[in-house]
């Protein structure tokens, strides 16, 4: 099953846009998840879509079946009990950690359960995951949609309706935005996985030269403007925030994509602490959540769950910026 429905206004739409109806579930420590709950948080649709943060740290999702070995996003359980690793090593983990409750509607353990109320056949249990309570199913799983969707759909009742992050109306901004996204999405955010991920040294040192180059781009842009695009904040820069934001802490480290620091890269560092200070979005940050999922989730990679303590990257996003000045 492919989950790609969207919220319309057409007449006979199945998903006509509403406030109440639908919900957000998603975690702190997913990027995807993070980009889709900083624009609720800028749109003012708090009110409007509700939210469930789920557990960081993957679990093995039906824990009563020895054979079934997939492991995933689970609910947080503030009465539950501590727990380990996949191969029950490391943490001990908290049942919850700040914001993570039981799941509103079902009381199920995991997002999996959830995927199998909606019949789902795909197998693939991701967030962010938007549902619609009135019809018990999934709209949508995919974070591209689900930003477009708050930036675009839920303006008659968003508190700030005409923030559009988009640039809709303005065919030198998209064409602007786009331009961005060509580099950033596969050079950049895709980067640092591919770094990660590489099996060999020769696919390693391919991604980190590209992760560098489009690390430099964006340095470059950004000490010359105030954001990707130029004066106008787009859904390229939550983009990029979200990325940064876990870079020094996680994926420096943990992807091994430690040829650049956004703590030692000034433009990159001041444009972080603008978006971190807009109203609300330090609210959708948690690196405590950030690292219990990448640290915790893959004991292939990390057999203890050891949490690196990091260089106190957080701190420095309190700190004035002075990106005015490039306006």
């Amino acid at each position: 099953t492919v989950w790609r429905d969207l919220i319309s206004s057409a007449p006979d739409a199945k998903f006509p846009p509403a406030a109440g109806r639908y919900h957000l579930y998603c975690s702190y420590a997913c990027p995807g998840s993070h980009r889709a709950l900083i624009m609720r948080t800028l749109k003012g649709l708090e009110d409007v879509v509700s939210v469930t943060y789920v557990h960081p740290t993957w679990r093995l999702t039906n824990p009563d079946n020895p054979n079934d070995k997939h492991r995933g996003w689970v609910f947080g359980d503030p009465l539950g009990q501590p727990f380990s690793n996949t191969i029950n090593r490391g943490g001990p983990f908290p049942p919850a950690y700040t914001g993570n409750k039981p799941d509103p509607h079902f009381d199920a353990f995991s997002i999996r359960e959830i995927y199998e109320v909606a019949h789902d056949t795909s197998g693939k249990y991701t967030i962010p995951l938007l549902w619609d309570s009135r019809l018990n199913t999934i709209v949508n799983n995919e974070s591209s949609d689900i930003a477009y969707m708050f930036n675009s759909c839920f303006n008659a009742f968003a508190a700030n309706g005409d923030l559009d992050l988009y640039t809709e109306d303005n065919e030198e901004g998209m064409a602007k935005l786009n331009e961005v996204n060509e580099w950033l999405s596969p050079l950049m955010i895709n980067g640092v996985y591919r770094c990660g991920f590489a099996k060999n040294q020769r696919a390693y040192d391919t991604a980190i030269d590209e992760l560098c180059k489009a690390f430099d781009h964006a340095d470059d842009i950004l000490q010359n403007q105030r954001y990707l695009t130029g004066n106008t904040l787009t859904d390229a820069d939550i983009r990029l925030f979200v990325t940064l934001l876990r870079f020094d802490e996680v994926y420096a480290i943990y992807f091994r994509a430690n040829a650049r620091l956004v703590m030692l890269t000034p433009s990159l560092l001041s444009f972080c602490r603008e978006i971190y200070q807009m109203t609300g979005v330090a609210a959708t940050c948690d690196m405590e959540q950030i690292k219990a999922h990448f640290f915790g989730s893959h004991p292939e990679w990390n057999n203890y769950s050891v949490v690196p303590r990091g260089l106190g990257f957080m701190e420095l996003l309190d700190m004035p910026h002075d990106r005015e000045k490039l306006s």
